[in-house]
């Protein structure tokens, strides 16, 4: 016995869902970039870049800090724009694709703000602790 799916055949993303997408695409963007930044550069302000758990993020902030804020800019800049393709493909798409785009795009998107508030708290662990949760 399965489940269904019972969506017309017109159905579309509305505006109001569209304009929500990219709220919370920036609720995640704030986490996963500014907060991340700001305290991954505390964090090795206090301990220095062997600190930080990530190999790339760790070799960029030993370059210093305009490096890491302009590789921070340019995944803003790629995820906007990737953000932007998207809403376009989901303006044009309708029915049950439609709604398995939006659920899919909803789903990912919970998972990147989890994401974001666990790379936080990491970063937070660290800077009190002294120590990754990692």
């Amino acid at each position: 016995m399965g489940w269904t799916v019972d969506v017309e055949s017109d159905w579309r993303v509305g505006r109001d869902h569209l304009r929500e997408y990219w709220s919370w695409t920036g609720v995640a963007l704030y986490l996963l970039l500014t907060l991340d930044l700001l305290t991954t550069l505390y964090a090795a302000a206090l301990y220095g870049p062997a600190a930080e758990s990530n190999p790339f993020v760790r070799a960029v902030l030993t370059q210093g800090v305009s490096p890491l804020v302009a590789v921070n800019l340019a995944a803003l800049a790629i995820s906007v724009g990737l953000l932007a393709a998207y809403i376009r493909l989901l303006r044009r798409t309708r029915g049950l694709e439609a709604w398995f785009l939006a659920r899919g795009f909803e789903a990912w998107l919970g998972g990147l703000i989890a994401a974001g508030l666990f790379v936080f708290a990491n970063n937070l662990s660290v800077i009190v602790l002294g120590a990754s949760l990692l």
